[in-house]
């Protein structure tokens, strides 16, 4: 059964093409497709390994109808993980930026959080979310 996925994370990105390696070697996001040429990036699709993913572009000019401008670095997410410590050791091998190191939470999550080099924030932990009535 394919599981579908109708909410999408998006940013921007100053190298997406470095940003995409980047977030393979260090998180386990997996490339699943690539548009654009050897220095843009038009659109990447990036899966999460528990389901999901994001979508990523390169910044900069796209012309004056571009109503998908943000700004490199201002993107934030939460992402469900389940071997926190294992996953912040491979993000802080690969080079993350580590802004608070593994912590339990009062609400049963363990969690991480960590900066890529382009200045967006990463929240990992187990905590899946409340199931809806």
């Amino acid at each position: 059964m394919t599981q579908e996925t109708y909410v999408w994370p998006t940013l921007r990105a100053n190298d997406a093409r470095a940003l995409i390696r980047f977030l393979a070697d260090a998180f386990g996001f997996e490339e699943v497709v690539s548009y654009g040429d050897a220095d843009r990036v038009d659109h990447a699709q990036l899966a999460w390994p528990l389901g999901g993913g994001i979508m990523l572009g390169s910044a900069g000019e796209r012309g004056p109808d571009d109503a998908w401008a943000l700004k490199p670095g201002t993107f934030g997410c939460y992402v469900v993980a389940d071997d926190i410590d294992g996953l912040h050791d491979r993000a802080l091998k690969a080079g993350a930026d580590i802004v608070k190191a593994p912590y339990d939470t009062d609400y049963g999550s363990r969690d991480f959080i960590a900066r890529n080099p382009e200045g967006n924030l990463w929240s990992f932990g187990t905590y899946r979310g409340e199931a809806r009535s």
